[in-house]
């Protein structure tokens, strides 16, 4: 393996030739560096209402304030039942301590009960079976016996599919119900409601209490409390190699938005998201909704079926606690990391993932301590914080790498880190003319074994006075391509310096978009459908075409739109990227060092003539890849259009 040194010797070397308006490239034969499995993977942070496959939105009440309006976000009476959450004086649990209070009016006739309308919609289709269960009780005795009927309806009152339950009086205590259904047609659109209801006539004068509603479509890979299947389908099409979980900012204490009831309690904690549903308290999460943690760290353990996916670690953060407080807050820690890799024979956190059928250890090697705590005055605490966690977990698992989240220049932290988190959020222009960014690391860091997680990045608008404003200030709905051909540039330059950068992840992930806090974000998503971003095919291009070592090649020159970067695959597999970031087509002269070269090249390419070409809901597929092959040999010319990214596959030895 080449040195640092040599490879970017070897790369000056080579130099540059520019004719007119076209560029020749010359390519080494001889790789510069291994390229880790792990370059290309994704950042996540909340799966309530989108990878999560729950269908309930306000399920269970949790964190609501008794008898507000708001409490009943997204439920409403049906056939005039009276309808309140409750501080229920004997919960289903600790973690939930509301209800449901359900009466029906003395003199009722007809269904009468509650109904949920989902995540702005709930999609039905004939070709699935639903799962549906609740917790019922009867706070006062009654000699009651009667069903409850589940069902889907349409926003026309036409019944999509149902099932019956047997309710009875008394149930003084709480029970947990199930029911199963399949629709026995597709609903016309996503306009519909999930109902709860009993016979008003035979109910009359009745008070139910309900607690932890659910209604499951089929799941990913059939998985109990899973994904939605179609969201993770199109996770899985990326190919990623490595997943970031918890988040970002969703595991820490409210920073950016300011909510009540706010303390470093509330912050995301590992245990908190395990075990039966009834036990989980759910949080508020740091984006403005509420996250119920259904989707816990268990479950995103078990993501297996997104094949490949090795866990970059999780962000663990005592906010701005006072260093001779830290304590609980390292253990808590530990107990997570014993949770993934622990042995249950010595440890209790790794019992519980052996009692919840997992006894073997799930694969962890790096811990990231913190998130982007370049911000404010977290990197004035940073400087206790890092040593007291890194000192104590270093103790007990050696074999874990440790991350930190300042800026790489500053401030000194001590032990030195390994790995450091970057993040960036910037315009198209910014990416194309940044792709040297880790080039340049050789100026500001030596390399010196320090590796790095491009951890979050994105172009988020076209207005660099003010990256996070509005849209009318430039910010970004949905990823553009003239975004996504500078965020290719900008992974070029990745690619090229993976000899230190070993993972990256574009963020945020997903968004539904009838409720989003960010944008843009990589794929979107409503209650029917998926909608997959030009920047998600940038991804997935450059995911399915990582190559296995990189082979050195003239470079680009600075501050221009052109870019490339080639790989080898195997013994004999040319992969060559080019990004035009530029608004007119570019041709560069590829010159190959190899003794034979196919006569063709498989092309991938994502073009779009507009800047602003884009993925919507209305336009879902304005841009996407092309196949097709194109002549070349040992010297070839290729013409890159505007706003475009280009594959070149074939062989060579």
């Amino acid at each position: 393996m080449l040195t640092a040194f040599t490879r970017r010797s070897l790369l000056l070397a080579l130099g540059v030739s520019l004719v007119g308006a076209q560029t020749t490239v010359t390519i080494s034969a001889k790789a510069s560096h291994r390229i880790p499995i792990t370059l290309w993977g994704m950042m996540f942070e909340s799966g309530d209402g989108g990878l999560y496959a729950e269908l309930l939105r306000n399920r269970a009440f949790q964190l609501v304030q008794p008898g507000s309006a708001s409490s009943l976000d997204a439920w409403k009476a049906v056939g005039g039942a009276e309808i309140a959450v409750v501080a229920d004086s004997e919960p289903v649990s600790n973690a939930l301590p509301n209800s449901l209070a359900l009466t029906v009016p003395g003199g009722a006739s007809g269904p009468v009960g509650v109904a949920n309308e989902g995540f702005w919609g709930i999609k039905v289709s004939a070709s699935s079976q639903y799962n549906a269960s609740f917790f019922y009780r009867f706070p006062e005795a009654s000699e009651f016996s009667g069903d409850a009927t589940v069902s889907l309806q349409s926003i026309d009152g036409k019944t999509l599919g149902r099932a019956t339950i047997k309710l009875s009086g008394s149930q003084t205590t709480w029970k947990q119900v199930f029911a199963t259904f399949t629709p026995k047609t597709d609903a016309q659109n996503t306009n519909n409601t999930f109902a709860v209801a009993v016979d008003g006539e035979a109910a009359a004068g009745q008070t139910i209490h309900f607690a932890l509603f659910s209604l499951f479509p089929p799941t990913f890979n059939d998985r109990p409390n899973g994904m939605r299947i179609d969201i993770a389908e199109a996770l899985a099409e990326m190919g990623p190699k490595v997943w970031r979980f918890p988040g970002g900012n969703n595991l820490e204490v409210i920073r950016f938005m300011s909510l009540p009831g706010e303390t470093p309690a509330t912050r995301w904690q590992w245990n908190a998201t395990t075990g039966p549903l009834q036990f989980r308290p759910g949080r508020q999460g740091d984006w403005g909704y509420i996250n119920t943690d259904g989707l816990g760290i268990y479950e995103y353990l078990l993501c297996n079926p997104l094949q490949g996916l090795s866990r970059t670690g999780f962000s663990l953060r005592g906010i701005s606690i006072p260093e001779d407080q830290l304590g609980p807050y390292i253990q808590q820690a530990a107990d997570q990391i014993n949770f993934v890799i622990g042995d249950p024979a010595e440890s209790e956190a790794a019992a519980l993932r052996a009692s919840l059928g997992h006894p073997e250890p799930f694969k962890l090697r790096r811990v990231e301590v913190g998130n982007e705590d370049f911000i404010g005055t977290a990197p004035t605490t940073y400087t206790y914080r890092w040593p007291a966690f890194v000192n104590a977990l270093q103790k007990q698992f050696p074999d874990l790498s440790f991350m930190a989240t300042t800026q790489v220049t500053g401030p000194v932290l001590t032990p030195k880190p390994a790995e450091y988190d970057v993040h960036v959020y910037q315009t198209p222009k910014w990416f194309s003319d940044n792709a040297f960014f880790y080039d340049d690391f050789e100026a500001i860091v030596q390399r010196n074994n320090t590796l790095y997680f491009e951890g979050e990045y994105a172009a988020t608008s076209t207005n660099s006075s003010d990256i996070f404003g509005t849209p009318e200030h430039g910010r970004l709905l949905f990823p553009t391509i003239q975004g996504s051909s500078g965020e290719a540039a900008f992974m070029i330059g990745l690619e090229r310096n993976s000899d230190i950068v070993f993972a990256a992840a574009y963020a945020p992930l997903l968004n539904h978009i009838e409720n989003s806090q960010w944008t843009p974000n990589l794929v979107s998503f409503d209650a029917g459908n998926v909608y997959r971003s030009t920047s998600y095919y940038v991804q997935k291009l450059f995911s399915h075409n990582r190559g296995d070592e990189y082979l050195p090649s003239t470079l680009p020159v600075r501050n221009t739109t052109l870019h490339w970067g080639v790989v080898r695959r195997g013994a004999n597999e040319i992969i060559i990227k080019v990004a035009n970031a530029g608004d007119s087509a570019q041709t560069v002269t590829f010159s190959l060092p190899f003794d034979t070269v196919a006569k063709t090249a498989n092309l991938e390419l994502l073009a779009g003539g507009s800047p602003s070409a884009s993925n919507t809901p209305n336009t879902p597929n304005a841009v996407t890849p092309q196949n097709s092959t194109v002549p070349i040999g040992k010297t070839f010319d290729y013409k890159a259009p505007a706003f475009s990214l280009s594959v070149l596959t074939f062989t060579a030895e």
